[in-house]
């Protein structure tokens, strides 16, 4: 005996089977045997499609079976996305290996319109700072939508703040391949590379950027700051040997070799692998040109201060030093002739 559950689906069903006879659906040649299988269905459930308490107890009109069929399925389609997702490391707090592959016919304008969506969808977690949804969100965009930079130069964004530069560098590219025209894949092609010290091909993306967008000003603060850094990142061969007409440890000639004094005694810096620093071999060459090296180390006190230390690594009284007049005289004209000590460039933060 059927249930009522089992009499409102076989209900529907002989419904969907007599609407599909009387709509045409079915072949007029075949509608004899479904009026058959109705009949016989029919009687193994105990229902009657003619039937009008039936019809009131059992029917789901206006819905039909077909419309709750595409109920299920639209749900099932979303609920494999989710799981979809969730499998997927773009779902948990690292970016996705492995982006989908975006399809290679030309998007319809439905297409491109959810695509748009789904950027703007990105672009508001990245306001929120959940990266790897908005990561999750672009891509879908470039399955739709495969020939926008846009969408590429976001998530290479939304990559870089996660701090996986290498994926960004490859969306980069992408959107730069898709849209040669598009100045923030280069922008964002230059944070990428600068983050992962690739400084000289940073320097590139950012002058091609800017050649597009000769006025952006980020650009151009991000530029000078490759350029620094790739330039600090050369050492000339000289530089490293210590070239001619340089002193003890690799600095210039005439400056005090202070590299027997090793690293660590009494809590000393290693001024031993200070020497060796290329940074300072420059810096030590602009003080020895200006005069003010000479003028500090010729005061008794520097001297004596220097003798203590040579002698048993006694650690110099920085406070008693500086309220000497002429040191403190002679450190001021010193710092004023150094490099700027500012500290290293900021990365760009074009994202």
């Amino acid at each position: 005996m059927a249930d009522e559950k089992q009499k409102h689906l076989v209900f529907s069903i002989l419904e969907f089977l007599q609407t599909s006879i009387n709509n045409g659906t079915i072949k007029e040649d075949d509608s004899e045997g479904i009026e058959v299988a109705i009949q016989c269905i029919g009687e193994a459930f105990g229902v009657d499609v003619n039937d009008a308490a039936q019809a009131q107890a059992y029917s789901t009109k206006p819905a039909t079976l077909v419309s709750i069929f595409d109920v299920f399925v639209n749900a099932q389609k979303k609920l494999g996305n989710k799981n979809a997702a969730a499998a997927s490391p773009a779902s948990t707090a690292s970016a996705p290996v492995t982006p989908a592959v975006p399809k290679s016919a030309e998007p319809t304008a439905e297409e491109k319109k959810n695509a748009e969506d789904l950027k703007v969808a990105g672009n508001r977690k990245v306001n929120e700072k959940e990266y790897a949804e908005a990561i999750r969100l672009y891509g879908e965009a470039i399955v739709l939508n495969p020939k926008n930079a846009v969408y590429y130069a976001n998530r290479a964004a939304a990559y870089s703040q996660m701090g996986d530069h290498q994926n960004a560098i490859t969306d980069s590219l992408k959107a730069a391949e898709v849209d040669p025209s598009y100045s923030k894949a280069y922008s964002r092609l230059g944070h990428a590379y600068f983050s992962v010290g690739k400084y000289k091909e940073a320097v590139t993306a950012y002058e091609k950027g800017l050649t597009l967008e000769p006025n952006n000003a980020t650009m151009k603060s991000s530029l000078a700051t490759a350029r620094t850094k790739a330039r600090d990142n050369e050492v000339t061969p000289a530089a490293r040997s210590g070239g001619a007409g340089a002193g003890a440890g690799g600095l210039p000639a005439g400056f005090p070799d202070l590299s027997a004094l090793g690293g660590g005694a009494g809590g000393m810096p290693d001024l031993a692998s200070l020497m060796s620093n290329p940074a300072l071999m420059n810096m030590a060459q602009q003080m020895m040109q200006s005069g003010a090296l000479n003028n500090l180390m010729s005061n008794p006190a520097m001297q004596q201060m220097a003798q203590r230390m040579m002698a048993g690594g006694e650690r110099p009284n920085i406070d008693e030093m500086m309220r000497d007049p002429e040191i403190a005289e002679a450190a001021r004209g010193l710092m004023g002739n150094m490099p700027n000590m500012g500290g290293a460039p900021q990365p760009p933060r074009d994202v």
